[in-house]
């Protein structure tokens, strides 16, 4: 649904990737690559830590989701409903999430002391308020480079929908950037038509004596990414089916949805299958100054069903006790309604909803006033989240990444992580 009454900012309104080669360095996951039987490698897939992020563009409103205020003059028409968790309620637009509240965790405390898009979703993606000259990597970067495997040739960092390569991996290197999919293969990673086997493999002999050549004098950082990031093209064209969710029987659509949010869970749920580290799939347009009632009536319809599929099978496939999952914006609605019967922007007392890997289920954190105006209990911003996701994934969110010999703090060193939310 396309949301028009937006505040219109610049916010709202696949190239080629230099897919790089065997992964090196950082914390690696799995290890045994070709010698591991395929029951082995079964379990390690398994176990492997990976994380989903659903990224609800615009500002989701709390208030219409995981922390309603019936009955007060802050919260609207909707009800409160019980879920799978006793004494947790959330709105009754989540019907289908409600069923599996047992499964997910929600923090209800956050403080960003932020109501700009911009910096609102750096805050909540990269751990770190925004400062001019300061780049640090996005959570998929970071994500990608702690949990990354050797023997997975598949690119670790995946936002859809999208069609490009993002710059959001920092000093951590375009190795672990964002790329951009739209349910269907990368563009060129099928063999051309007119190209035998035979020629292509010639033609690939003939290219890595080139290239070796090449770098007996003129080898630099350069140019080992684009030699690393052809040969991992080379091993993606080998799996490109993965990022097809066509490939899916018909009941699957039907069953997630036959709409854009429905396949991109379907896909998602097919790339975490495969041992990608992180996939962030979006929903918009939250940012509901006019009609926020009737807006989130529609969208939430759309997102309740394909969520709430996703995470039922995600459990039921035995990958949610190994997956991260955050449902999360850039911040929060107003629990004051305006004159247009809309929500403006709220960074000072809103929520997000979390599950799978290390977090406890069912738990839910901190507590707001009677209306929604404050924090009353367990005030935590996004530095505190970022330090809890990193946790939850059994990663030291205190360690540091060694960038060329120098340490650089996986999460922001002045924060730290919700620690009764981790198992």
């Amino acid at each position: 649904m396309k949301c028009q009454y937006s505040c219109q900012t610049g916010e709202h309104v696949l190239a080629r990737r230099d897919f790089l080669g065997m992964l090196t360095g950082g914390f690696v996951v799995g290890g045994l690559g070709a010698l591991a039987t395929p029951a082995v490698s079964a379990v390690l897939q398994k176990e492997q830590k990976r994380v989903l992020v659903v990224y609800m563009a615009g500002g989701l409103s709390q208030l219409e989701s995981w922390d309603p205020k019936p009955k007060t003059d802050t919260g609207g028409p909707f009800r409160a409903i019980q879920t799978a968790t006793p004494g947790t309620h959330i709105c009754e637009l989540l019907p289908k999430t409600a069923l599996h509240m047992d499964k997910l965790a929600l923090v209800r405390s956050i403080d960003t002391k932020n109501g700009d898009h911009g910096k609102g979703s750096y805050q909540m993606t990269y751990g770190r308020n925004q400062m001019p000259g300061v780049e640090y990597p996005h959570i998929g970067a970071v994500s990608a480079k702690a949990l990354e495997r050797s023997d997975n040739p598949l690119p670790g960092h995946i936002r859809i929908p999208g069609g490009s390569r993002g710059s959001d991996a920092a000093y951590l290197g375009p190795k672990y950037a964002s790329i951009g999919m739209n349910g269907k293969p990368p563009a060129n990673s099928a063999r051309a038509a007119n190209l035998t086997e035979q020629n292509d493999a010639l033609r690939n002999q003939f290219r890595q004596k080139v290239n070796d050549r090449f770098s007996l004098k003129r080898r630099t950082a350069e140019t080992d990414v684009y030699t690393q990031s052809y040969e991992q093209a080379k091993q993606l064209m080998e799996k490109r089916d993965v990022f097809d969710v066509e490939k899916e029987p018909a009941a699957e659509h039907e069953k997630y949805g036959k709409h854009d949010f429905g396949k991109h869970c379907l896909m998602a749920r097919r790339l975490l299958e495969n041992g990608i580290p992180f996939v962030q799939i979006s929903h918009s347009n939250y940012d509901t100054h006019n009609e926020n009632f009737n807006f989130h009536l529609e969208q939430l319809g759309e997102f309740d069903q394909s969520f709430a599929t996703l995470i039922g099978d995600l459990h039921e496939r035995g990958l949610l006790k190994s997956t991260l999952v955050v449902v999360m914006s850039e911040f929060g609605r107003t629990p004051r309604i305006n004159a247009r019967f809309g929500r403006d922007h709220w960074g000072t007392a809103w929520s997000v909803c979390l599950g799978g890997a290390k977090i406890q289920p069912g738990a839910v954190i901190g507590k707001t006033n009677e209306n929604g105006t404050k924090v009353i209990d367990r005030e935590v911003d996004h530095g505190d989240l970022f330090h809890t996701y990193l946790s939850a994934l059994d990663l030291d969110s205190r360690g540091s990444f060694d960038i060329g010999g120098r340490a650089q703090p996986m999460a922001d060193p002045a924060a730290g992580p919700i620690d009764e939310l981790i198992v």
